[in-house]
């Protein structure tokens, strides 16, 4: 039966890849990547130094495909999350169908695949359709949430604390209820900025593990948010992409 695995690759570096994922790589036949045109070639061309450099056996292939469009300003979020998904998946079951019976294939997740990546669910509804039949495993790896903790040399969480991991249209609601620790991803409205001089911290990070990597920190005020935006603007508009994550925390008096 044909073998697919979903292979974390790390926020970046090629330094995270896990042994697992370098053992994974060289059973792989085929990598399938999707091609999410000029302006993002970076990221195809960090998972093709991947296999450059860790891939050892000869003979592999990478199956390319254009990754399809996905309305950014939809009047109705979920339905447009939903047609994307259902154009994905199209696309997945077409490239797994392209294996030989007994060949494995990959996909090479950024970051993480159980952490804000829609592969998973992909290969879910691919083997929910029953046109193409596969099995499947999962290789974690290292997630932007750690990528961006281990460069600022701070902690996901502070002690008997629970931490949150979100998206900025959810923190457009408003600051969690028992909450002190909140990750925030997929945030191009900068929603930080409606919690400065409120006694946060913030932690930011983009192109976290490459050669573009920018980080900021230090209390959440005024000066700083705007700092924050007008790099993360001049970035996105000189690389045409930003991929970006922050940390807000509410400091808790320590008890020791």
């Amino acid at each position: 039966m044909r073998k697919i695995s979903a292979i974390g690759i790390g926020a970046g570096d090629p330094d995270h890849l896990t042994v697992q994922a370098v053992r994974r790589l060289n059973e792989t036949d085929v990598f399938f990547v999707l091609d999410k045109g000029s302006e993002k070639q970076d990221l195809v061309g960090l998972r093709q130094e991947i296999l450059d450099r860790f891939v050892e056996r000869p003979g592999y292939r990478v199956v390319r495909a254009p990754d399809p469009e996905r309305d950014r300003t939809p009047d109705d979020y979920r339905k447009a999350v939903a047609d994307w998904h259902r154009l994905r998946t199209d696309v997945y079951e077409s490239m797994i169908a392209s294996l030989g019976p007994d060949e494995r294939g990959a996909f090479l997740v950024w970051g993480d695949p159980a952490l804000y990546d829609s592969t998973l669910t992909l290969l879910d509804a691919v083997l929910a359709r029953g046109n193409v039949e596969f099995e499947y495993d999962v290789v974690p790896g290292v997630s932007s949430v750690a990528a961006l903790t281990s460069r600022h040399r701070t902690t996901m969480n502070q002690i008997g604390r629970p931490v949150l991991v979100t998206t900025g249209r959810r923190l457009e609601a408003g600051w969690p209820a028992d909450v002190d620790d909140v990750f925030v991803m997929l945030d191009a409205q900068c929603t930080f900025s409606r919690f400065v001089d409120t006694g946060l911290e913030i932690y930011w990070g983009a192109y976290l593990g490459t050669p573009d990597e920018l980080l900021r920190s230090g209390p959440l005020t005024a000066d700083l948010a705007e700092e924050i935006r007008t790099v993360r603007a001049a970035a996105r508009s000189r690389k045409g992409w930003i991929m970006d994550i922050y940390h807000l925390r509410r400091p808790v008096p320590s008890r020791v």
